[in-house]
Formats: C-alpha cells, sequence, structure tokens
C-alpha cells in the first residue's frame, strides 16, 4: 500500500536528457543525488493582500520566449539540459550551477533560442553556494533580453509564468501564483556539500526537471526569479516523482547581484561575521538559560565581530531577532546581505544579555 512522507523531498531541478528518455533520467538523477528531505526553515509572512486575478500567459510568453534559452551541457558521457535566462543584450545569461557544474571543468556548453537557432556559449563564472551561473554567447549580435523586476515587491498570491525547458521540451509556458516567500531551502551542491537557496519564492506554477535556471516572471513579463528546485514524494520504490505544485525560485534582486559580481570579476565576495562557531550543546544552553545558541570559539583581529565588541566564549543566541539554532541560520544571513550592511547580534557572556550592531565586511 502506497505511504505518504510526512515531509516533502527538496531537491534541485535534475537536468533531462533528450525527450525519449527524460522521464527516466529525471528519477534516475534523484536517486543518485540522494535528495534528503528538508522542512521549510521560515515561515512566509505578508501584511499585504494577495492580488488576484491570473496573467495573461500568451502575452507573456510573447514578450518573454526570446529571452528564454534551452542549456546544454556535454562532457564525455555526461549530459543534460536546463534553462536559462538572457539578462544582457551582449548575451550574458542566467542560469543555475548545478544545470551547467558538469562542463565547469570541460565540456561543451550550447544554448537553443527560441527561434530555433543554437550556439556555443563560454561560462563566465559560477558560484555554488548560491546555485547561480552566467553564460556568455559566443557572438556580437544584440540579443533579446527579459526585463529585470525587483523581487523584494513580489506578494503571496499574486499570479506568476514559468518558462523554460522542463523534460528538455523548450519554451514551456506555465503558470501559477507565489504560494509563499522567504522559504530557506537546503539542496545538494558541489562535492556533496549543500547550498541554501536564501529567500526563495514558492510557487505552484508546474516546474520540472529541465526548468533549472529559468524565468520566473510577474505579469508585466519581468524576471523576479530563477526557478531551482521542486519539492517531490518519493514513491515506494523511494524514486522522486515529478512536480507536485511547490517550486522554488531564487529571487531576482538576489540573483542579479550575484551576476552582476560574476560578469565583473568571475567569482562573487561574500560578507562575513569574522567569527569561528559552532553550535551549543543543549547542556551547555540549560546552564546559560538559553533555548539555543553558537558558542564562538574565535574571533578575528579586527574583523566585524571584533569590532562589535564580541568575543571568543561569547554565545550568540539571535541574529535580527532571528534564534541561532545552527551553522545554517549564520550561512542563511552572509547570502542575504552585503558588505556594508548590519545585523544585529543577541549574545550571552558571563550569565548576561547583551545586543550589538555588526557591520558585515568583506575578505580581504
Amino acid at each position: 500500500m502506497h505511504q505518504t512522507p510526512s515531509i516533502p523531498w527538496f531537491r534541485r531541478l535534475p537536468l533531462s536528457a533528450v525527450i525519449a528518455s527524460a522521464v527516466a533520467v529525471a528519477l534516475v538523477a534523484g536517486l543518485a543525488g540522494g535528495w534528503i528531505a528538508y522542512l521549510l526553515t521560515r515561515p512566509a509572512t505578508t501584511s499585504v493582500a494577495a492580488v488576484a486575478g491570473a496573467c495573461d500567459s500568451t502575452a507573456v510568453a510573447h514578450q518573454v520566449l526570446p529571452g528564454v534559452v534551452t542549456v546544454s551541457v556535454s562532457n564525455g558521457e555526461v549530459g543534460g539540459v536546463g534553462s536559462g535566462v538572457i539578462v544582457r543584450k551582449e548575451g550574458y545569461i542566467m542560469t543555475n550551477n548545478h544545470v551547467i557544474s558538469a562542463a565547469a571543468d570541460g565540456g561543451t556548453i550550447e544554448v537553443l533560442f527560441s527561434d530555433g537557432r543554437s550556439s556555443e556559449v563560454d561560462l563566465v563564472g559560477r558560484d555554488p553556494k548560491s546555485d547561480l551561473a552566467v553564460l556568455k554567447v559566443k557572438s556580437t549580435e544584440v540579443l533579446p533580453t527579459v526585463e529585470l523586476g525587483k523581487s523584494g515587491d513580489v506578494l503571496v498570491g499574486q499570479p506568476v509564468v514559468a518558462l523554460g525547458a522542463p523534460l528538455g521540451l523548450s519554451s514551456t509556458v506555465t503558470s501559477g501564483i507565489v504560494s509563499a516567500l522567504g522559504r530557506n531551502v537546503p539542496v545538494p551542491s558541489d562535492d556533496d556539500t549543500t547550498a541554501i537557496l536564501v529567500g526563495a519564492i514558492q510557487t505552484d506554477a508546474s516546474i520540472n526537471p529541465g526548468n533549472s535556471g529559468g524565468a520566473l516572471v510577474d505579469c508585466a513579463g519581468k524576471l523576479i526569479g530563477i526557478n531551482t528546485a521542486i519539492a517531490t514524494i518519493p514513491n515506494e520504490a523511494q524514486i522522486a516523482s515529478g512536480s507536485v505544485g511547490i517550486g522554488f525560485a531564487v529571487p531576482v534582486d538576489l540573483a542579479a547581484r550575484i551576476t552582476d559580481q560574476l560578469i565583473e570579476t568571475g567569482t562573487v565576495a561574500y560578507p562575513f561575521f569574522g567569527v569561528s562557531a559552532v553550535p551549543l550543546p543543549p547542556e551547555a544552553a540549560a546552564k546559560l538559560g538559553v533555548s539555543a545558541g553558537l558558542y564562538l570559539q574565535a574571533v578575528a583581529p579586527g574583523g566585524p565581530a571584533a569590532k562589535a565588541g564580541l568575543q571568543p566564549s561569547d554565545v550568540v543566541t539571535l541574529l535580527d531577532d532571528r534564534p541561532a539554532t545552527s551553522i545554517a541560520v549564520l550561512t542563511e544571513v552572509t547570502l542575504a546581505r552585503k558588505a556594508g550592511d548590519t545585523v544585529q547580534v543577541t549574545y550571552v557572556r558571563d550569565g548576561k544579555t547583551a545586543t550589538t550592531k555588526l557591520t558585515m565586511g568583506t575578505l580581504p
């Protein structure tokens, strides 16, 4: 008898191969990746009423599809298909790192445009932490782009349209709504590490393997997110299914910042706290009278934490009023900020609670 798991599987959208075997490849990718079940780490809230209605998907498709490409990767026996979004007329394409990672150290990457033309592309840079990458078309022609919107203006309930190449089917369009905001979703990354989709947009617009790197747009056709992950329910054989109406997109405000850095320098410089920390064991937390916290093993001399007055052996309990329950919380705050941003830090020292403002720095 089929048994429904109590929690979803969060996974990146695996690459689809040729259409004839796309479903099988998607299922195998789910097994090989060892996708792990995670709970959503933060509830979504909004103080504004949801937007009613639906987008004119025909008009959106006509406007946006010329700026959406199918990305094909080949490196020996390894290959797959994902999606990408042209964000600069010179041919710069935003996509997911996991779409092109197989060809990061060799192989070829090719894009197929909505009009049927194709072109090889160069890998400009990639950032496994945010699961984003930038490609550049090997041509000098001016290309159609997808206009950037503002994910900070997105509302729960507003209609959206997803565009990409699910299961290798180029120029596919689906529609839905924004189901939630502010999701922090852990997904597998390079070398068995974990990336975190910080502040991800949750949508019920149907997205499937191959949609990775594709566009999530509003009714004006403006890019608000890069489709990256889906929640799936494994069957009795523990094989993950396709879309169940829970998809996640990297918000464009973050994606645009990462993309600009990759284009300008080829790398991404994240802000840092200047600390080495470990989660406080439950028994130690109980002695301090706190439920959880991060114990500071070391504080970099002259770094942001030191300048904010933090010291080794301090226990950080809150970061911007968010419980500091694990290193993942520290990572999420770092990924969501840029150098110069301030974070309110609540900590315990010698049994006394204090608060300080920490200004994020950059690694030298």
